[in-house]
């Protein structure tokens, strides 16, 4: 005898993007299917499905995260924000600088400047690029997404 699927689903409370929420999924399913396919939240992309490529980074309680790599009972009670929540023009240097292209990787290039911004006082150029390596591009390689980072931050690339 199989259990009818609502009964195998659990309830997920979380706060996206500033709004308090509650989902029913499988318990198994990632916080990226959750996003995309019952929160419509399609900005978040599905790159590699293993945690290397970064176009899925949402941030988690402040932090980003592989949301691909998360499943979404771990966001019980969590803050996550998506690139839907990015003020438009917030992170204009990285556009600017021709540092994104094709959009692949935007997303999760942006949310990962967003958590950079945020920390500004703690950073330099290094600790930048190390941050970034996480967010692959296909299009630009590290030096027009790291530049439009440093940029956004104000940081020279002499140091």
């Amino acid at each position: 005898m199989t259990m009818p699927a609502d009964q195998t689903q659990i309830e997920v409370p979380f706060t996206l993007n500033g709004s308090e929420i509650v989902v029913r999924v499988e318990p198994s399913e990632r916080l990226l299917d959750t996003l995309r396919y019952h929160l419509a939240m399609t900005g978040t992309k599905e790159g590699c499905g293993e945690g290397e490529c970064g176009a899925c980074t949402v941030n988690m309680n402040g932090l980003p995260v592989n949301s691909c790599l998360v499943p979404t009972y771990q966001a019980r009670g969590a803050e996550i924000e998506t690139i839907e929540s990015v003020q438009h023009g917030s992170v204009h240097p990285l556009h600017s600088t021709g540092a994104t292209q094709c959009g692949a990787c935007t997303p999760g290039v942006v949310m990962s400047a967003m958590w950079l911004l945020k920390n500004r006082d703690k950073l330099d150029t290094h600790t930048v690029r190390e941050l970034m390596a996480g967010n692959l591009c296909r299009c630009t390689g590290y030096d027009g997404i790291v530049n439009g980072v440093e940029s956004a931050l104000g940081l020279g690339s002499d140091e």
